[in-house]
C-alpha cells in the first residue's frame, strides 16, 4: 500500500502531482528571482518603464556603491556585517541550548509547577515583539546592558516556539529509554547530551534556523536598545539608507544590493536544512 502512494521511482501516477506542483513552485520562486535580478540592475533599468523583471545588462555597480557609501559615512559596511554575524551566531547557540535544556526539564521531570510553566510558554506565543518593547527596554536599562552586544542578544534568547517544538519531540522519546540509561549509571547531563539531544536533531535544526532568521533580520535592538552606531547591525543600516543618502532614487540600487546580501544566508541555510525543517514541522504534533 505504501509503495502505491509513495513509489521509490518515478511512476506515471505522479504526473498529476507534477502538473500542479511544478507551476506552483515556479510561481513561488518569482520573488527570489526578482530580488537577485534587482540587485544587478544598472541605474537605467531600475527605473525603466514598464518595469523589467529580468536584468538585461547585469552590473556590480550597486555593490561597489554600497561599499563606498558605507565607508564614507564613517562606519564601514563590514562592521555592520560583523555585528550581524556575531550576534546571530551567539543567539543561535544560546537559543538552542536554552530551548533544549528547558524542554528536557519540562518533558521528563515532573516537578511541581511544570505544567504551569509550559502553559506560560504557550501563552507567550501570542505576543509579538513590538508588544513587549517597552518592558524589554526597561529591563535592559536596569541590567546595565544598554548600548552593548548583550542588548542585541538577551531579548532574542526567549523563544517560546522553540521550546514548544523541542518539547513535542522529547515527549515522544520513551521514558523506558531514560530509565535504562539511569540504571546504567548515566547522569541527567549525559542523558541530555547523549540521548535526548541526538534524538531531537530535526527539531533542534528547525529551532536553530528560526533563531538565525529572527536575529539576522531584526532591527529592534539597533532602533531601541543601541545608540552607538558601531554596535548596530546590517538590517538597521539598510533600512536607513534612503535617509542617509538624502536621495531615495540614488539609494534604490544600493538598497537592492544590500538586501540581497541579507537574503542569501537565509536562502542557503534553508536549502541545506529543508529536509530537517520539514520533518520537524510534520512530526511536531505527533505524540
Amino acid at each position: 500500500m505504501n509503495t502505491m502512494f509513495n513509489p521509490k521511482k518515478f511512476h506515471k501516477s505522479q504526473i498529476k502531482f507534477h502538473l500542479i506542483l511544478i507551476p506552483l513552485s515556479l510561481f513561488m520562486s518569482l520573488p527570489i528571482i526578482y530580488i537577485v535580478n534587482d540587485a544587478f540592475k544598472p541605474f537605467t533599468e531600475l527605473f525603466h518603464y514598464p518595469p523589467r523583471f529580468f536584468v538585461r545588462k547585469p552590473t556590480l555597480e550597486n555593490f561597489r556603491l554600497l561599499y563606498t557609501f558605507s565607508s564614507e559615512s564613517g562606519i564601514p559596511m563590514s562592521r555592520y556585517l560583523f555585528n550581524s554575524i556575531f550576534v546571530a551566531i551567539i543567539v543561535v547557540v544560546l537559543t538552542v541550548f536554552i530551548s533544549t535544556i528547558s524542554a528536557f526539564a519540562l518533558s521528563k521531570f515532573k516537578f511541581k509547577g511544570h505544567k504551569v510553566l509550559f502553559k506560560i510558554n504557550t501563552y507567550a506565543l501570542m505576543f509579538v515583539p513590538i508588544a513587549v518593547s517597552i518592558p524589554r527596554y526597561l529591563i535592559l536599562t536596569r541590567l546595565g546592558i544598554f548600548n552593548t552586544y548583550f542588548a542585541h542578544i538577551i531579548p532574542m534568547l526567549a523563544m517560546p516556539v522553540g521550546l514548544f517544538l523541542v518539547k513535542q519531540f522529547m515527549d515522544q522519546v520513551p521514558d523506558e529509554l531514560l530509565e535504562a540509561a539511569v540504571m546504567d549509571g548515566a547522569s541527567n547531563w549525559q542523558i541530555y547530551a547523549k540521548i535526548m539531544f541526538p534524538l531531537t536533531k530535526s527539531a533542534i535544526v528547525t529551532v536553530a534556523f528560526l533563531a538565525f532568521q529572527q536575529s539576522w533580520m531584526s532591527t529592534e535592538a539597533s532602533n531601541i536598545f543601541v545608540d552607538v552606531e558601531a554596535l548596530r547591525t546590517l538590517p538597521f543600516y539598510l533600512s536607513t539608507l534612503s535617509q542617509q543618502t538624502g536621495n531615495i532614487v540614488a539609494a534604490r540600487g544600493i538598497s537592492a544590493a544590500g538586501w540581497l546580501i541579507m537574503f542569501l544566508p537565509n536562502l542557503f541555510i534553508f536549502v541545506f536544512l529543508q529536509s530537517r525543517v520539514m520533518e520537524s514541522m510534520a512530526n511536531s504534533g505527533i505524540k
